[in-house]
């Protein structure tokens, strides 16, 4: 496994290096420029990578033993990079992509699932390289977009929607609304609803069901040209924000709504006459198909 390939790198290397989320200290002052001008953090947990448009993992390497020159430099580099690769797949692994259902749980189930994360992993774009040479310490950062065609999203979206697994995961019964529901009196062209009263975490799929358990929103049935370049939602902390993220997707409007509960920790629950309500509205103006969805988090 990719892992404990570079376990064994990082050994023979010899390594130092920062936990996750820990701030870039004065000692790389290049890697600090980075964040500062780009108002960035290191991404700390799976959930805040949902929340931000990219990941950024660090690492920090020695140089190998016995090196002089040049070499300790490069050596200590190649060890840094491979330090971040290793935290981003550990990051990476405690993706939620549907449900109970994590990255880690579908790569147990499927080599095809495995071999797309390893290989999203090997490709990652390394953005500083930073050497201390007072310490013989050298820093490296690597960027991953969630979304976009050449994000992480897109790796995975090909590879869970044809998962068995997964599949019968997403099996759910489809909404059936009462016979007397109707288009919406107002135009609404997207939906923001509130989950802060419950733990709720962001996944790579992510529904929201009416109490009977039948399933309104579930963007695996969307077009998975939109769930690669969107995702299936926006995640803030706060209604303002999820308006201001959907209005960069076109949205004016959008219908404001509280979850009644949660399902699993990745789906939401609406009561019923909510249900009725998020089913009207979408029939005005289809905001589902194109995920101007919001969902607002503790």
């Amino acid at each position: 496994m990719k892992i404990r390939i570079m376990l064994v790198i990082v050994m023979l290397l010899g390594v130092s290096g920062l936990a996750f989320g820990d701030e870039v200290d004065e000692r790389f002052q290049k890697a600090r420029k980075y964040l500062n001008d780009n108002n960035a953090v290191i991404t700390s947990t799976a959930e805040q990578a949902y929340t931000q448009e990219y990941i950024l993992m660090n690492g920090e390497g020695l140089p190998k033993k016995g090196s002089i020159g040049a070499q300790r430099r490069l050596t200590a580099i190649t060890s840094a990079k491979v330090v971040a690769q290793r935290r981003l797949a550990e990051l990476l692994e405690g993706v939620s992509v549907v449900s109970e259902t994590t990255v880690k749980d579908s790569e147990l189930a499927s080599d095809v699932i495995k071999s797309a994360v390893t290989g999203f992993i090997k490709g990652s774009q390394v953005v500083v390289q930073d050497w201390n040479d007072r310490e013989g310490t050298a820093l490296v950062i690597i960027k991953v977009g969630l979304n976009g065609p050449k994000g992480f999203a897109s790796a995975i979206y090909e590879k869970i929607l044809s998962e068995p697994k997964v599949k019968q995961e997403l099996d759910k019964p489809v909404y059936s609304p009462p016979a007397d529901a109707a288009v919406a009196a107002v135009a609404y062209d997207g939906l923001v609803i509130d989950a802060t009263d419950y733990s709720f975490r962001p996944a790579l799929i992510n529904r929201i069901f009416n109490t009977k358990g039948e399933v309104l929103y579930d963007p695996a049935k969307i077009s998975q040209k939109v769930l690669v370049e969107q995702g299936c939602g926006e995640y803030t902390n706060s209604v303002d924000k999820a308006r201001a993220a959907l209005g960069k997707r076109g949205v004016k409007n959008p219908l404001v709504v509280k979850a009644s509960g949660t399902v699993s920790q990745s789906d939401l629950q609406v009561a019923d006459d909510t249900a009725v309500q998020i089913f009207s509205a979408n029939q005005g103006s289809g905001f589902m198909a194109d995920a101007r969805v919001a969902f607002v988090l503790k």
